[in-house]
């Protein structure tokens, strides 16, 4: 039996992390069976239904796993609904988020082949104390906006449709019509 969404990640510090485990806990709640993976431990896609690409963008670069990721699993992903999202800007102001947006389709536009469903953008994270100098003089922030995540996590099973959707959509609860 395949696995309804492979949930896969790339992450630096962990904030990535955190929110690809929020994603896949929403989908979870959803009756969904998914798997949550780091993108660099996926070998094959087979047995997947659809996939959700989570990385983190950096000095104007989306993470390197997703970009190889992305390459090395091209032709599976052509096959196989597919959403993308990002954690970028510090702040959610309406230029940052466009600038990480436009950062995120630079990237995807390097496997023009592959066409998500669905892209979205999320703040990111500074921890200071996780970085290096001289990032690690930059005031500690998260603009991560949990109820946006959760919100596009719900949206995923209408977004990424055909068996997905179909799967989501099927409630043996829900009284059948009439003709």
């Amino acid at each position: 039996m395949a696995i309804d969404v492979l949930v896969a990640y790339a992450t630096k510090h962990g904030s990535t992390e955190e929110v690809a485990e929020a994603v896949a806990e929403e989908l979870k709640g959803l009756g969904l069976e998914v798997e949550l993976r780091e993108l660099r431990k996926v070998r094959d896609l087979d047995g997947y239904r659809s996939v959700v690409i989570g990385a983190p963008l950096y000095m104007g670069r989306w993470h390197s796993d997703a970009r190889k990721f992305m390459k090395r699993h091209g032709k599976a992903l052509e096959e196989l609904p597919l959403a993308v999202f990002a954690l970028g800007p510090l702040k959610l102001t309406e230029e940052d988020v466009a600038g990480s947006r436009q950062q995120l389709d630079r990237a995807l536009a390097l496997v023009p082949e592959l066409r998500p469903a669905t892209v979205e953008v999320f703040g990111g994270v500074i921890d200071p104390a996780k970085l290096r100098f001289p990032f690690n003089r930059m005031p500690a922030g998260d603009a991560r906006d949990w109820d946006a995540i959760r919100a596009w996590a719900r949206s995923l099973p209408g977004e990424l449709g055909g068996a997905l959707g179909q799967r989501h959509g099927d409630r043996s609860d829900m009284p059948v019509p009439e003709d």
